[in-house]
């Protein structure tokens, strides 16, 4: 049996390996493409992913803009996803057979997106602990995580664009 330290050091090495192969340009091209077709059209990127935060940005092109000179909102929530489900999918690699899903979602559009924007979760620790809690107890687990949309304005300030709530559910399974 692995002691705690001996965990820590697998799972430490697992998740470096996961970053390492998800953040190269042409395996998370693929990903895109396969898995999540219109993110990859709308040109969603994840820019930053370690163990406590997530960093996914959208382009403001023709490919993710809307009728009104915006970023439309489902692209602005493609990112805003992918942030929170990318930690999450870091967080449950190579620990067996866990399910993961969205049960809830809320939105709060704040200012018109008409340049890149960035998606931020920085709920990487909550999100571990989570996994965590699925594995030991048997049993369903949920977590609301919020992702902030920032862009840049006329000054060149960060101003916040938009919040999002996922709720992510996750189990083991046996």
């Amino acid at each position: 049996m692995l002691s705690n330290q001996n965990k820590l050091n697998n799972n430490t090495a697992k998740t470096e390996r996961f970053i390492k192969k998800f953040m190269n340009p042409l395996n998370q091209w693929l990903f895109l493409f396969l898995k999540l077709p219109a993110a990859w059209y709308m040109g969603v990127k994840v820019k930053v992913l370690n163990t406590d935060k997530a960093v996914v940005t959208v382009p403001y092109s023709w490919r993710s803009q809307n009728p009104f000179n915006s970023t439309y909102f489902a692209a602005q929530a493609a990112a805003a996803e992918m942030s929170t489900g990318i930690l999450c999918s870091l967080a449950i690699y190579e620990r067996g057979k866990i399910s993961m899903l969205i049960t809830d979602m809320r939105a709060e559009y704040i200012k018109k997106v008409n340049k890149k924007a960035s998606f931020v979760c920085e709920m990487g620790p909550e999100v571990f602990e989570m996994v965590q809690r699925a594995i030991d107890s048997g049993e369903g687990q949920t977590l609301t995580m919020e992702s902030i949309g920032t862009m840049p304005d006329e000054k060149g300030n960060t101003v916040v664009v938009s919040k999002f709530y996922f709720t992510w559910s996750v189990k083991a399974k046996q």
